[in-house]
């Protein structure tokens, strides 16, 4: 039995320019189903993890259009809201998908909660924006009257939110999701879960308590094949494979390395922080706990990525490539 955990990107919902509704993100899914489906009928069992930034962002928009009418969700309540969302439209993608292809699968969603340490520096350096654009005073009154972090963005003109983003240290339902997807010969699940990074929990005493943060999704997602102790870890993106030199007239592809390479390059500021940065460092995180391989590549290079090479492939260092 093959397995992996598959985290897809966000432009596997909805493409960069793309107005965000309903039609459109279910004409991406869609898309990105079939691509699923081909990958499974090849004999993989999967987890799919996804991303929620656009989606997430709109959830809490409509918190504040509608704060004089009801009461707003905190950011954990709204993270949730988007694991539901996301996770319907890819189960009802993928399920379509099984039963037009007569395949034994059924895709199943399940809400899914990080859990991450009070004490992370991250909750005293908010650096992770969300929400819409605010005007000097808007954003003004929001830290005053809300405690709300605010930080300009110069390129756009406005000012966001910004929200802290700790590590993530453990999967709350690791345990169910390893049982569905390591179920055996026949299993049919198809597992898709911690969606948007997770909903990002703290421990205090013996219960469990959202926090107002963003969790890094490829981070999680590395966490999550972890502790299910999965061997094979793929990072769906919007790029055919990693590049060296990224944007500079030296820029050359990346297609083969090994963990003691890629934490070297990583350390030398190759791969940028908002971009290819967190891909690289879920992949270093996921090898160093044990994993064997990561894959990085495009959604649509998925079979061609596992079955013929393509997309960059990176390796725990005693294993040959």
């Amino acid at each position: 039995m093959k397995t992996a955990v598959i985290a897809i990107g966000g432009n596997a919902i909805l493409r960069s320019g793309e107005k965000p509704t309903q039609e459109n993100q279910m004409r991406n899914v869609a898309v990105t189903a079939k691509g699923m489906a081909d990958l499974i009928e090849k004999g993989y069992d999967i987890v799919i993890t996804h991303g929620n930034g656009p989606q997430v962002g709109d959830i809490l928009l409509r918190n504040e259009i509608a704060k004089n009418e009801l009461p707003p969700m905190g950011m954990d309540v709204c993270d949730a809201e988007s694991q539901g969302q996301i996770g319907y439209m890819l189960q009802q993608a993928l399920s379509s998908e099984f039963v037009e292809r007569g395949m034994n699968k059924v895709a199943v969603s399940l809400i899914t909660q990080v859990i991450v340490s009070e004490d992370d520096p991250a909750f005293k350096n908010p650096t992770k924006p969300i929400g819409k654009y605010y005007s000097a005073h808007e954003a003004k009154e929001l830290h005053k009257e809300k405690g709300w972090v605010m930080v300009l963005d110069k390129k756009r003109g406005g000012w966001r939110r910004v929200v802290p983003s700790p590590d993530p240290l453990g999967i709350v339902e690791s345990k169910p999701v390893q049982r569905l997807v390591f179920g055996g010969e026949h299993q049919a699940e198809v597992v898709i879960a911690c969606g948007g990074g997770g909903i990002p929990v703290v421990r205090r005493g013996h219960r469990y308590v959202g926090v107002e943060a963003v969790v890094d999704k490829d981070l999680a997602a590395a966490m999550l094949a972890r502790d299910i102790k999965e061997r094979l870890f793929v990072i769906a993106t919007d790029v055919d494979h990693v590049f060296l030199d990224f944007g500079k007239v030296t820029q050359r592809p990346f297609m083969k390395s090994n963990l003691k390479e890629i934490k070297r390059l990583y350390e030398e500021g190759q791969f940028p922080p908002g971009t290819m940065g967190p891909k690289i460092l879920a992949a270093i995180r996921f090898l160093e706990g044990g994993g064997d391989e990561v894959v990085i590549c495009s959604t649509e290079k998925l079979v061609a990525a596992l079955g013929e090479g393509a997309g960059t492939h990176i390796y725990r260092d005693d294993i040959e490539a």
